[in-house]
């Protein structure tokens, strides 16, 4: 059964800005509310890796393989410098990119999808997190995680799609002025440089 406890401590984590989050938010900013969605659709999927992998006790082995470990992080940091300096290069051009044609859904999902999963410590923090709210006198275990992370990635994807309408709103207000727009995208550029960084040189 669902705690009070879980739901809130998972809305709290769920809220606090994170790659995803920012992800989204830019999407929103600069691209509307429709890819806002597609950008949290796809950051939703890429943390079901990392709670599967959870219940399967395969972060565990994540946790203990420091190799590994390195290896995804290393290629995330990567990608999102990619991101950073995408975003950076493309303030020149002043314009929001506001298709809604499925090639460009799938490509802002593939990318929110990669942003996640190619952080590792999503899968530690999960090995930390979710079996805190399992009971072990209630039975089936694995069931009750199952339970447990299908809320929290709901959570996530409604949270998620609620930062992308909200900033897809802001954007009308925004669009007309090309200046507010490249301040705007010159700091996401450097917010996903900084989470990089971030998670190239912090430890575990």
């Amino acid at each position: 059964m669902l705690s009070t406890e879980f739901l809130l401590t998972s809305l709290v984590v769920v809220l606090v800005p994170g790659t995803g989050v920012i992800y989204t938010v830019s999407t929103g900013l600069f691209s509307g509310w429709k890819n806002a969605v597609a950008a949290a659709v796809g950051c939703t999927a890429g943390i079901l890796p990392h709670l599967l992998a959870c219940v399967l006790g395969l972060s565990a082995i994540l946790h203990m393989s420091a190799v590994l470990f390195s290896l995804l992080k290393f290629a995330g940091a990567a990608y999102l410098l990619y991101l950073a300096w995408s975003m950076w290069q493309s303030t020149g051009l002043l314009q929001a990119d506001r298709s809604t044609n499925k090639n460009g859904f799938l490509k802002i999902g593939v990318r929110g999808f990669l942003i996640n999963i190619l952080n590792p410590k999503l899968s530690v923090f999960f090995l930390a997190f979710i079996p805190l709210f399992v009971s072990p006198d209630a039975g089936a275990p694995i069931r009750q995680m199952v339970m447990l992370s299908a809320v929290f990635m709901l959570m996530t994807f409604v949270v998620f799609v609620c930062y992308g309408l909200l900033s897809g709103m802001v954007s009308r207000y925004i669009l007309h002025s090309p200046k507010i727009m490249k301040r705007i995208q010159q700091s996401f550029a450097l917010v996903f440089a900084a989470l990089a960084t971030r998670l190239a040189f912090t430890e575990r």
